[in-house]
């Protein structure tokens, strides 16, 4: 697990609580080999959300246990890595082609 993998998801948890949780993810994700608690500040910024008010839930934990219930429901159902899908409830963590066959067996059976 990178380092600041926890840090990274109470940002991501702080700006999902303004409507921002995949904006954020998208650059946590394209920035993952660079990060650092500054870069995460400022990735947040660019999105328009309060450094300060970040700087003060990162200090005070306010997501801490949020990100502790998922990562423990994560572990529960089995995730040990990224990436891993979940299609219909059935877990796909193997090649491309599984996975979109998976898809593309699960829209069939909607239609």
């Amino acid at each position: 697990m990178h380092p600041l993998a926890s840090t990274a998801a109470e940002v991501s948890e702080y700006a999902g609580s303004r409507g921002l949780f995949w904006q954020i993810n998208r650059s946590i994700f394209a920035n993952q080999h660079r990060l650092s608690v500054s870069l995460l500040i400022a990735l947040a910024s660019e999105l328009k959300l309060s450094p300060i008010a970040l700087r003060d839930a990162l200090a005070s934990g306010t997501f801490v246990e949020k990100v502790r219930e998922d990562f423990i429901g994560v572990v529960r159902g089995g995730v040990n890595g990224t990436p891993t899908f979940f299609v219909n409830g059935v877990r796909h963590d193997g090649p491309y082609g599984a996975l979109s066959l998976a898809i593309n067996q699960a829209i069939l059976a909607a239609a």
